[in-house]
């Protein structure tokens, strides 16, 4: 009797030092789940589509204060004129892919978009900007999405020739919508190359993806593409051919 008692209490002992191991384990992974992030949040800064993406949003923004400023628009105005241009293009183009829009799976885009507006707006009450002067952070910002728009189309599995023209469309759409805000024609409507330069540098950017260099250099030789057609189609005055008008 002795003896099977003392079973039954070595059995309990057991059973007990199991169900605390248990919850131990339990309340560890609880606390790990909830001190981390969610998966849609994290960015690997590695991948070149990351930092790219912060670098055009924040010229972008900049870009959308320099264009804002000769309209003499409040504050509130030109934030939300800044974060359509530095936001509308990638908005555009995750709406058409299906994509959970990336300002709102990563609000730090957010804060890069309204912090380089309000610094732009501190420089240019402090400095005299020159009006055209936003054109070359215009052009920065349409190659540097582009790029972007092209490596994320493929990496949600879009087709490489679709995939180049959701690049077009998130280095082209955050600039019509500042503009169209701002009640001025569209600078994609404008005559010299843009949507063109753009779309030159996604098809670029594609030939070497698929020829297997890495996605930094295929990313940056498409950019530059980019930005040397942009800015010699404004300083050369390079057009498309005309239609209509009369």
């Amino acid at each position: 009797m002795l003896h099977c008692s003392r079973a039954r209490g070595a059995r309990r002992a057991m059973h007990l030092i199991v169900a605390g191991r248990q919850a131990a384990t339990g309340v560890r992974q609880l606390m790990l789940v909830d001190s981390s992030p969610p998966a849609s949040a994290m960015l690997d800064f590695t991948r070149p589509h990351n930092w790219l993406a912060f670098s055009a949003v924040a010229v972008s923004a900049v870009t959308g204060v320099l264009q804002a400023e000769a309209k003499r628009i409040d504050l509130f105005g030109v934030i939300l004129i800044a974060l359509a241009a530095g936001l509308g293009g990638g908005t555009v183009r995750d709406v058409l892919m299906g994509r959970q829009v990336f300002w709102i799976a990563d609000q730090r885009y957010l804060f890069v978009a309204i912090g380089a507006a309000a610094l732009t707006v501190l420089a240019s009450h402090r400095w005299r900007v020159p009006r055209r002067l936003f054109l070359l952070p215009d052009a920065i910002g349409l190659a540097l999405f582009a790029v972007v728009g092209t490596g994320i189309a493929l990496d949600h599995g879009v087709p490489w020739f679709a995939a180049t023209f959701m690049g077009v469309i998130t280095g082209v759409f955050g600039g019509v919508l500042s503009d169209v805000l701002r009640n001025e024609v569209p600078l994609v409507f404008g005559g010299t190359l843009y949507a063109t330069a753009a779309w030159a540098g996604a098809l670029l950017y594609v030939w070497l993806h698929l020829r297997g260099m890495p996605a930094t250099h295929a990313g940056l030789w498409a950019a530059a593409l980019i930005l040397v057609l942009r800015l010699g189609a404004i300083r050369y005055k390079l057009t498309l051919p005309g239609f209509g008008g009369g």
